[in-house]
């Protein structure tokens, strides 16, 4: 990597650039499905069934939109090039099986992206459940537990969750931008800002092939051809303390996480939403944050809280810095994200 990293020398202006208090009480970033789009979505849904072909081998041409599939496309210009997020309301989960609703979350996916495997598993297709993992196990994720996740990036250009089972309190979903966190740091604390340019240690979590270094090294915040790019996740960086080969963090570096993530914690900049059963949340990874709150889940067994998950890779994503590599595997578009490791096959996983 470089010694030295560019950094933008002045405030970050367009729509990536928004703040939570903004967006709060307005629902310009809620696309709510009309009954036609509804009625597209189902006519989807019965052509793939009638091919009778594993889900994990149906793309694009297989789930045709004819009409929704231009405002997919428009939706995927904005998520990498807007705002970056859209919330999806209005599908009846509750009107298909677990297997059709699925297929619909694949089929919407398959329009804005190719999906990779998530984890070590080679899991095209997750499930975001509390598995009772304790999050001080290093080979343990995050969302396999009910503990808030804190702010942070996926392998990924595209996240997107579709909303099976709300939990009984909590689990909110909440979203940050990351270039209106460097604009509140670039005012209030610009040389702590400058150390996030700098590169970090970050742990895999044993999630990396077998010839490679167990952690990566990268900036938090990357400019880059004139975009600014964010990879972060705080714990895994923490938890990278355990390599000897990674420097010791330096008093300043916490301090910069610590003002990174205040900014963050802020409920005027952040946006938090509730997913309700059928919401479908896509997000674009690279120019944002996204956290989930703890929760409490209800006793029932079917009633826990239960999301399916896809991480998309779009083959108009946008340009990375090279050191991205060592996270996503390669930084070309369209070929990037994702946890490949050597002898697993890409699988989609039956339903816990």
């Amino acid at each position: 990597m470089p010694e030295s990293f560019a950094k933008p020398d002045t405030l970050l202006s367009g729509p990536a650039v928004w703040r939570g208090d903004e967006l709060v009480d307005s629902d310009e970033w809620i696309h709510a499905w009309t009954p036609e789009e509804l009625a597209e979505l189902e006519d989807a849904l019965v052509a793939v069934q009638a091919l009778q072909r594993p889900l994990g081998k149906i793309g694009r041409d297989d789930f045709p939109l004819p009409r929704l599939g231009d405002r997919l496309d428009r939706l995927r210009a904005d998520l990498l090039r807007g705002r970056g997020f859209v919330l999806m309301r209005g599908l009846d989960a509750s009107k298909y099986s677990r297997d059709e609703i699925a297929t619909i979350f694949w089929g919407i996916g398959a329009h804005l992206g190719r999906a990779v495997p998530q984890n070590a598993q080679g899991h095209l297709l997750g499930h975001v459940k509390d598995l009772g993992r304790d999050s001080r196990d290093a080979s343990a994720r995050i969302y396999q537990t009910s503990e808030r996740q804190g702010y942070h990036t996926d392998s990924a250009d595209i996240v997107g969750l579709l909303c099976l089972e709300p939990s009984m309190e909590g689990g909110r979903s909440s979203l940050v931008s990351c270039p209106t966190i460097h604009n509140v740091l670039f005012e209030r604390s610009p040389d702590l800002l400058a150390e996030l340019f700098q590169p970090f240690g970050t742990d895999h979590r044993g999630e990396h092939p077998a010839d490679t270094n167990p952690y990566f090294t990268a900036p938090i915040l990357s400019w880059h051809e004139d975009e600014l790019s964010v990879l972060y996740q705080r714990r895994y960086i923490e938890s990278a303390q355990r390599f000897e080969a990674v420097p010791r963090l330096t008093g300043r570096q916490v301090e910069a996480l610590d003002a990174f993530d205040a900014v963050a914690d802020d409920p005027a900049v952040h946006l938090e939403m509730q997913l309700e059963r059928g919401d479908i949340q896509f997000i674009h990874n690279h120019q944002m944050l996204h956290d989930r709150t703890a929760f409490r889940d209800w006793p029932e067994p079917d009633r826990r809280r239960h999301l399916l998950r896809l991480w998309l890779c779009p083959e108009d994503g946008r340009p990375l810095p090279p050191w991205f590599a060592e996270r996503l595997g390669s930084v070309e578009p369209g070929d990037r994200g994702g946890v490949a490791l050597a002898g697993v096959e890409p699988v989609i996983p039956p339903f816990p």
